[in-house]
């Protein structure tokens, strides 16, 4: 079974193109995706790239840990499962009370 692989410290030059390439000395690559910011489109210097067995898994992590991509050295370790978090809530308009606003008045003279 194929394992995940986050790689960090990745320069924000690099695309999955570059990622297949580079990962590709270690065996095949199944996937390879570049985390970006949903408001620029620019990267957010992680991604994750799977590869097609186990061995090829440890292989990347033991031969491209270190690997120099532009000046920086990558970071390739074997990724963690997603953790589960909570639903709904959070964020937004509105909400709690801070003073101010609609409504109130603020008179600061003494």
């Amino acid at each position: 079974m194929a394992q995940r692989l986050f790689i960090g410290n990745l320069p924000y030059t690099a695309d999955q193109t570059k990622l297949q390439e580079i990962f590709s000395q270690a065996g095949t690559v199944v996937s390879a995706q570049v985390i970006t910011d949903r408001m620029t489109g620019r990267s957010r210097g992680f991604a994750f790239v799977e590869m097609s067995s186990d061995e090829e898994t440890q292989k990347a992590v033991d031969t491209l840990n270190g690997f120099e991509i532009d000046g920086r050295k990558l970071i390739v370790n074997i990724a963690r499962p997603r953790e589960e978090r909570p639903q709904g809530g959070g964020g937004g308009f509105g909400g709690g009370s801070r003073g101010g606003g609609y409504g109130s008045r603020r008179d600061d003279r003494g």
